[in-house]
């Protein structure tokens, strides 16, 4: 179990606090839902929990097989449904990875990103596009 506290601050802004680290954050409501857009909102921290998911077990798979991942990235559109709720509709995934020729390697971090927990949570509630990039 992992304890968080959040505190709202007002103009719709909320200060959550990491229990084990005492890490802090702050997220305001978007713009299109009456808030200032002065940081990440509630979604795009879902958003951003999935890359960031994924980018660790790249990392971890990198590590263990000798993989240089020091430029992969990942960027995350994050597509809002307004009917029949509110809610993030799609999330779309490009992990560009530059380096990696061996197809060995490429199956291996191709599947640590279909294994992220962030992943497994959110399959089925909203889509999610991954597609990878291997630049030279």
């Amino acid at each position: 179990m992992v304890e968080i506290n959040i505190t709202y601050q007002g103009g719709l802004r909320t200060h959550a606090v990491h229990g084990p680290s005492g890490a802090t954050l702050t997220t305001d409501a978007p713009l299109d839902n009456q808030g200032k857009g002065a940081a990440f909102s509630p979604t795009d921290l879902v958003a951003t929990a999935l890359g960031t998911c994924i980018m660790t077990l790249l990392g971890i798979v990198g590590e263990r097989h000798g993989m240089d991942l020091s430029r992969a990235t990942i960027r995350v559109n994050k597509f809002m449904a307004s009917a029949p709720v509110r809610k993030i509709e799609r999330l779309e995934l490009v992990i560009s990875v530059p380096g990696i020729t061996e197809a060995k390697d490429r199956k291996r971090l191709e599947q640590a990103a279909l294994g992220c927990p962030v992943h497994a949570t959110l399959d089925g509630c909203c889509t999610l596009d991954l597609s990878f990039e291997w630049p030279e």
